[in-house]
């Protein structure tokens, strides 16, 4: 398997982007997004997508030359409408505007609406957090999630991501998860290795506990922690999908799908500037020096800087290279 380094991951993606369709700063938001889940690991919101994008350049469910439009309703409050373009480059027109409002007003909200999906949560959050805020994110996604003691899917997903600045520009803390009990990219990956699935993931058709991906794919997938996570996954379907204009995810087509209406999703954050409390810093330094102290504990994404490379399968980077018209 060879080792790709992540600026040509970037480039590759973004040639392979304007080649399908997208303008330039637009392919060079969502390269950019890209590289950084290779980066760090998170394969399943990087090259994985890539194909899907192309195709959805090609055929029109995301619009790849659209100027997202920022408003600011009121002081606290920030929308941009993605007008079915790309997560990422809606996200980018909006984030300083955002990041100011909140500086101003101790919190802020910044509602993406009318996107394509944002793949990473964490990607956007990590990036408030290194402007030195602390922030909160959610979205939702195709419906696969049955409530606990059901079968029907009724939301997705539905990720939280949190990030912590350390104060210096980095990230002291960070998670991003979904409130499934695992992402749905895990499932499919599982089918096409044909391996099984621990019990626990998700239900058949029938609403029978399974291990076979295939049968999961049929029928639904389970909330982290069972009601708990089920919770978790209602909050963000209704911020994401409520307070941003989105759709919910019952009414959200599979999302990689070639052809097929806009996705038309939200990303809902919100920043907290923590020096609106002087206690902040010290309360986290006392939790983060007690995690230190225990060996083999650490603070979520307190060390996920990135690597300068990344594995990359074989018949992968070949498409790669072909959607990017240089095979």
């Amino acid at each position: 398997m060879p080792r790709i380094s992540i600026v040509e991951i970037e480039d590759r993606s973004r040639a392979a982007l304007m080649q399908h369709g997208a303008a330039e700063w637009v392919a060079a938001e969502v390269a950019r997004a890209i590289g950084r889940a290779e980066a760090t690991g998170n394969v399943i919101c990087g090259l994985y997508y890539l194909e899907s994008y192309c195709q959805q350049l090609r055929s029109g469910r995301v619009k790849g030359d659209v100027e997202p439009v920022v408003s600011r309703p009121r002081p606290g409050t920030v929308r941009v409408d993605a007008r079915m373009g790309f997560a990422q480059p809606a996200f980018a027109c909006a984030r300083g505007v955002a990041v100011a409002a909140a500086r101003d007003y101790g919190t802020a909200t910044l509602a993406v609406g009318h996107a394509h999906t944002c793949t990473s949560l964490g990607y956007f959050t990590e990036q408030i957090a290194r402007d030195g805020l602390i922030a909160i994110g959610f979205t939702n996604a195709t419906p696969i999630v049955a409530p606990p003691g059901g079968k029907a899917r009724v939301i997705g997903t539905n990720p939280i991501a949190f990030s912590v600045p350390d104060g210096a520009g980095g990230i002291a803390m960070q998670f991003d998860f979904s409130t499934s009990a695992v992402a749905l990219g895990k499932i499919t990956m599982a089918k096409a290795a044909g391996v099984t699935i621990p019990l626990g993931w998700a239900v058949d058709a029938d609403g029978n506990p399974t291990t076979d991906p295939e049968a999961a794919l049929s029928g639904a997938l389970l909330s982290s922690g069972g009601h708990k996570g089920w919770g978790f996954g209602l909050m963000a379907e209704l911020l994401a999908a409520g307070m941003t204009g989105g759709r919910n995810s019952l009414d959200v087509k599979p999302l990689k799908a070639p052809e097929g209406p806009p996705h038309d999703l939200g990303q809902f954050y919100i920043l907290i500037d923590p020096a609106t409390s002087r206690d902040f810093a010290a309360r986290f330094a006392r939790l983060a020096e007690a995690i230190a102290a225990d060996e083999g504990a650490r603070l979520p994404g307190a060390r996920v800087e990135g690597e300068e490379t990344a594995e990359v399968p074989d018949p992968l980077w070949q498409s790669v290279l072909s959607l990017a018209g240089a095979a």
